[in-house]
């Protein structure tokens, strides 16, 4: 019992502490010594034991984390600053501003996201790149500027995140734990994504009338960006180019190099925005350095969520949560989506809820000595969608970075459209995908 309100303790402290904007990198490992403390585990390691304790849980979660996963963070974060430096990036969401216009701003602000993530942009650098954009196109046709997080984070975040084909590590991180391919269950995957773009955006669309009528609009501040002028941009074909060397890459090599494909698809993404951008870039060496420099924050901040969740891992609540969810009766399917959702809302982290999650419920599921044996390519799919549910909640890194360092809101504007469209949204999402692979 006292583990169990200990981890309900450092879960709400967790996310309190991130809604006050306190670091997650001093917020994850406070809360997690909670849960040693009311678990039962020792602080420190004792010399020549191998009990375990908060200092080795957490460091081993931290520094796993690092290491399989760092390649993947440094090159795509350098390919979206090297795709946003050379106006790559502001090109492709330019070009469907105009295709689209004023008149479908959300429409267009979505489609610009929802695009650059598909095309292997990391979520952080396609907020930072549309956001100047987002604003230009709010204040033209004069709509709630509170409403630019969940636009944001609506088209990047949600049915393309967790889609098959997806370069976004989320997509990734079940292969090497189920031998898939990015492209795993993707029939299902596709209706799926279709369902929670339409149903999103219609969701999405009503709340902004709402709040017109109700007579909200923009308001604009001194601080607001300009987007950048067409003649410093690259034609629209040429920025479509890295995405695409990005995607046929991954696929043509993901059966030889599995997740490691990720890495040559981006290298190559690098690479032709390079070629055809070379005289258009700004600071082509500062776009590195910032590239560098934000794969190394953004993983950082993953990794302490992921540390707190192997501090969480070994208390018995959680033990006793994940037994009761992995023996309910019933589609093995359903349990696994529930694991990874409660585990993935533990930690506020999509990749870092499914690292924690899969090495527990893979030898469940799959491989000859599982004990309730299911189709990988429906798991992969499943466990990558439900990863983008609950992993939203307040104190999830891009949730704070979009909401208060790039668009300069608050939680409490906010976050409650975040909420809806990011978490709610994924969550349906999980229940068709269940229902579509009983089906199919």
């Amino acid at each position: 019992m006292v583990s169990i309100i200990g981890l309900a303790l450092a879960l709400a402290l967790l996310v309190y502490l991130a809604m006050r904007g306190m670091s997650i990198l001093i917020a994850a490992p406070l809360c997690a010594i909670i849960i040693a403390l009311t678990s039962g585990l020792a602080l420190l390691p004792v010399k020549d034991t191998h009990e375990a304790s908060f200092a080795v849980n957490y460091m081993t979660g931290f520094t796993g984390f690092f290491r399989d996963w760092f390649l993947m963070f440094l090159l795509g974060a350098i390919f979206g600053k090297v795709m946003e430096d050379s106006g790559a990036a502001h090109s492709v969401a330019h070009w469907i501003v105009s295709k689209l216009g004023v008149r479908h701003a959300v429409l267009a602000v979505v489609a610009a996201c929802a695009i650059l993530t598909y095309g292997g942009v990391s979520v952080f650098i396609v907020a930072f790149s549309v956001y100047p954009m987002a604003v230009g196109l709010f204040r033209e046709a004069n709509l709630p500027r509170r409403f630019l997080p969940g636009t944001i984070a609506f088209g990047s975040v949600t049915f393309t995140m967790t889609s098959a084909g997806s370069p976004e590590i989320q997509n990734w991180i079940p292969i090497p734990y189920l031998g898939t391919t990015p492209w795993a269950g993707w029939q299902v995957s596709l209706i799926v994504a279709v369902f929670m773009a339409i149903s999103g955006y219609f969701w999405l669309s009503r709340m902004v009338q709402k709040a017109i009528a109700n007579g909200e609009q923009f308001h604009g501040r001194a601080d607001d960006p300009e987007p950048r002028s067409a003649g410093t941009m690259p034609h629209p074909f040429l920025s479509l180019l890295p995405l695409a060397a990005v995607l046929s890459t991954s696929f043509a090599l993901q059966g030889t190099y599995d997740k490691y494909a990720l890495v040559i698809a981006l290298a190559a993404g690098i690479g032709v925005a390079t070629i055809f951008n070379l005289k258009r870039f700004t600071d082509f060496g500062g776009a590195l350095t910032l590239g560098a420099t934000g794969a190394v924050i953004a993983i950082a901040n993953t990794c302490a969520v992921v540390g707190f969740g192997s501090v969480a891992k070994g208390s018995p609540a959680f033990q006793a949560a994940l037994d009761a969810v992995t023996s309910m009766p019933g589609s093995p399917l359903v349990a696994a989506a529930l694991a990874v959702t409660v585990i993935c809302g533990l930690t506020g982290s999509a990749s870092g809820g499914q690292v924690i999650a899969l090495p527990l419920l893979a030898p469940l599921y799959v491989g000859p000595e599982a004990a309730q044996p299911v189709n990988p390519e429906a798991l992969h799919r499943v466990v990558a969608i439900a990863s983008g549910g609950l992993d939203s909640l307040p104190h999830n890194g891009y949730v704070v970075t979009t909401i208060r360092a790039i668009c300069g809101e608050t939680h409490k504007d906010a976050y409650g459209i975040v909420g809806a469209l990011t978490v709610v949204i994924p969550a349906v999402g999980v229940i068709l995908a269940l229902v579509l692979f009983s089906v199919f």
